[in-house]
């Protein structure tokens, strides 16, 4: 077994993409605004390493706010088939622009023609609505490429600790948890 976290994480994340059988890059992301009322969603995890987890969103979405107000975050993989999960603790950091304009760039068309027309977590009167938001979009970009708009950003979230979680009968579970240390971690095991 290896004492070092992103290397358990890239075996673990490996598994989870050769048996779960929807989006294991799914991860619940939770925020909490400037009062500290948290608020918890699901959004994808698009790149990771020893510098820590990246997402991308809308900066005018509700997370972008409470990003903005309190940069503190928890995030969740849960393998439901493989009966394991992993809590990261953190902050986030910006992601490069040059970094989120090349992955935006690997996003589907339509992909990025709704990053452009939605205003997320905004209210909306009626789907009609957002798809014209979209044919206009789409208009306006015909035969040129979409580029990513100002208010789409990346975070990282950059673990100060990451927890392991496996199940084991008789709910006797195994917790490894890694607490940043310096440059490093330490590693210690939880009751289950």
């Amino acid at each position: 077994m290896t004492s070092d976290p992103f290397e358990l994480f890239d075996q673990w994340f490996a598994e989870a993409r050769a048996a779960e059988p929807n989006d294991p890059e799914a991860m619940a992301l939770a925020t909490a605004d400037s009062s500290g009322r948290p608020s918890l969603r699901m959004v994808l995890l698009k790149a990771h390493g020893r510098d820590g987890f990246t997402f991308y969103t809308n900066l005018g979405s509700r997370k972008g706010a409470e990003l903005a107000a309190n940069p503190s975050v928890a995030l969740l993989f849960h393998w439901k088939s493989l009966r394991r999960q992993v809590r990261v603790e953190g902050e986030v950091g910006d992601v490069p622009a040059e970094e989120a304009d090349a992955y935006f760039a690997t996003r589907s068309r339509d992909s990025q023609i709704g990053a452009w027309a939605s205003e997320q977590s905004r209210p909306l009167d009626s789907r009609a609505r957002f798809e014209n938001r979209c044919a206009e979009v789409a208009s306006r970009f015909d035969g040129a490429p979409v580029p990513r708009p100002p208010h789409w950003e990346g975070y990282r979230v950059i673990p100060s600790c990451i927890e392991f979680w496996l199940d084991r009968p008789h709910r006797m579970h195994e917790r490894r948890l890694f607490t940043r240390d310096g440059d490093g971690w330490s590693e210690g095991l939880l009751y289950p």
